[in-house]
């Protein structure tokens, strides 16, 4: 597990800079500044929970694997799948519906967060 999700965190850290590179040079002129801020909107936190998937892999390699742990960057995935990714197409399409899904990737990287922090805290009773 510790190493599929840092390997998944490093890649899609590197696909935000990408993409925020992307946006930056080649659509800052072709769709608007809301346009513009929706897309950084979703770089940003692409970015946060590629980081996140990050720490999940080293929390796995220092506690060790749990279904939690597992759900979380699952979770996190999914959050920056449903999320960033509708945000990315809607500012690029104007396809407005796609603002009532975004909502469902922010409660996946809600319950990620949440995953995580149960995990750790589960593991980490006997140390307080």
């Amino acid at each position: 597990m510790q190493r599929r999700w840092m390997m998944l965190g490093a890649i899609l850290t590197m696909l935000s800079v990408a993409i925020g590179a992307f946006g930056a040079h080649m659509l800052k002129d072709k769709i608007g500044a809301s346009a513009i801020a929706t897309y950084e909107t979703g770089v940003q936190y692409h970015m946060i929970h590629a980081l996140a998937l990050l720490i999940v892999g080293l929390t796995a390699g220092q506690l060790g694997t749990s279904t939690k742990l597992k759900w979380a960057a699952r979770l996190l995935f999914a959050g920056i799948i449903i999320f960033s990714g509708s945000l990315y197409i809607l500012s690029i399409s104007g396809i407005k519906i796609l603002g009532a899904i975004t909502p469902i990737g922010g409660v996946a990287f809600i319950a990620g967060w949440l995953l995580f922090a149960m995990d750790v805290w589960q593991r980490g009773k006997k140390d307080f």
